[in-house]
């Protein structure tokens, strides 16, 4: 959302990813990670914040 006092993220949106039901499989892992990784810049150490879900998609992963 863009007002006279920047760039905000919109609060349904937010609701929508707290929302997010659980990950299962490595296709929802990464489209939960495309959906988020737009919201990156509104959030402070995003990239180790997602680290373990980044590493759940790796081939020798197990995903338990």
């Amino acid at each position: 959302m863009v007002s006279k006092e920047g760039i905000s993220v919109d609060p349904s949106k937010i609701q929508a990813v707290k929302d997010w039901p659980i990950l299962r499989t490595v296709t929802e892992i990464k489209r939960f990670i495309g959906l988020t990784g737009y919201y990156r810049r509104f959030v402070q150490d995003f990239s180790k914040i997602v680290a373990p879900l980044i590493k759940l998609i790796r081939k020798e992963e197990k995903y338990i």
